[in-house]
């Protein structure tokens, strides 16, 4: 069985008393928002004083890494730095606990409200140029191509760093987020490397339990804008209700729809671009997200498990089904170790439902016997 793995470096160094103090450790990833942990380590009250409470090392501001897994099989989880101190006393000293959270390096970006024009650049051009010159973090950006002519429109920034790039890649139905040093600005990454299977109720092979799913036919919708050409004042209209994200089903929200049943549409509002491109990029982004019709969630025994879930990347799961069983995307997950062990809390969703038939559910029943 594998060993559970956990470090934790304070501006590069480690405390021998956060590991003897520790009570529990919780690193929250998510696709939507800042990566976070909640440190709580116990305080005891000595002569000299309550232990790890003026450690100037555990104080807001200082740089932390936090790696996790297993101790042949571990991946860095966040980089970022301490943001709120938090000690409690108890009643009762012997329950005294100093609770440390802290952000992913996007924090940074996230402080600062700036007003400031950006002429005749592409978006992508613009995020790289905040991404590198300002927070000195390694780019890793889509292309968007279309150049905004200052003659026709010019981008204006009235928000923090962190939130410009996240509305410029909403605009562009992409990712935003800094892991480690990089910072993504691309398209979500549903053709990733598969992660090792989950498996629900399927004998010695299970590995996730409480899991649940929930349908929502209500969220998937088609698209649709107007907006006057500001060059020749005409009419431009452009409708998505299509997608070109990989399905990850053979059974898309259309298909569930009865017969004569039109699907959801909706209109995009108070919201400007510079032109037909821009308005097709931002309607199918909001199609693409809208798309994801079927969210589930469980818990993850890792001992159980032995591999390090990610979100931003997809997962086959089995023993649910035939409707239910396949590949979804991971949107969120918690990593949490206790003096009980490691467990990860995942959340995933998925734009269909039924198999497409080129999973691979591994088990001695193959494909279809391993649903």
């Amino acid at each position: 069985m594998p060993h559970d793995f956990m470090q934790i470096e304070f501006d590069g160094e480690e405390i021998d008393t956060v590991y003897s103090d520790l009570m529990q450790l919780e690193v929250e990833l998510d696709d939507d928002l800042a990566s976070m942990f909640r440190l709580r380590l116990s305080m005891i009250q000595t002569a000299e004083g309550w232990t790890s409470l003026d450690d100037e090392r555990l104080r807001a501001w200082v740089p932390v890494t936090i790696t996790g897994g297993f101790e042949d099989n571990n991946t860095e989880l966040l980089s970022g730095y301490i943001t709120h101190v938090k000690p409690n006393f108890q009643a009762n000293p012997e329950q005294a606990y100093l609770d440390i959270w802290g952000m992913d390096k996007s924090v940074m970006l996230d402080r600062i409200e700036v007003l400031k024009d950006w002429p005749n650049k592409k978006d992508s051009d613009i995020v790289t140029e905040i991404l590198q010159s300002k927070y000195h973090l390694q780019p890793e950006v889509t292309d968007t191509e279309f150049v905004h002519d200052e003659a026709v429109s010019t981008i204006m920034q009235r928000e923090t760093d962190m939130q410009f790039l996240r509305r410029l890649a909403l605009r562009n139905g992409y990712e935003c987020y800094v892991q480690g040093d990089t910072g993504y600005f691309g398209p979500p990454q549903i053709d990733e490397d598969i992660q090792p299977l989950l498996a629900v109720h399927f004998g010695n092979e299970t590995n996730i339990h409480n899991f649940s799913i929930s349908v929502n036919a209500l969220t998937p919708v088609n698209v649709g804008m107007f907006q006057i050409d500001r060059m020749n004042k005409e009419i431009t209209e452009v409708s998505v209700e299509s997608s070109t994200q990989t399905t990850l089903g053979s059974m898309d929200a259309a298909s569930l729809l009865a017969t004569g049943m039109e699907p959801g549409r909706i209109f995009i509002g108070r919201n400007s671009t510079a032109g037909e491109t821009e308005m097709q990029a931002l309607c199918g982004g909001l199609y693409d997200r809208s798309e994801w019709f079927v969210t589930a969630q469980g818990e993850v025994t890792a001992a159980n498990y032995s591999h390090v879930l990610m979100p931003r990347r997809p997962v086959t799961v089995k023993g649910i089904g035939e409707t239910y069983s396949g590949v979804y995307y991971v949107n969120h997950v918690t990593h949490v170790f206790t003096c009980d062990g490691y467990k990860q809390v995942v959340r995933m969703k998925r734009n269909a439902l039924m198999p497409t038939g080129d999973e691979d559910f591994g088990g001695s029943g193959g494909l279809l016997g391993g649903l």
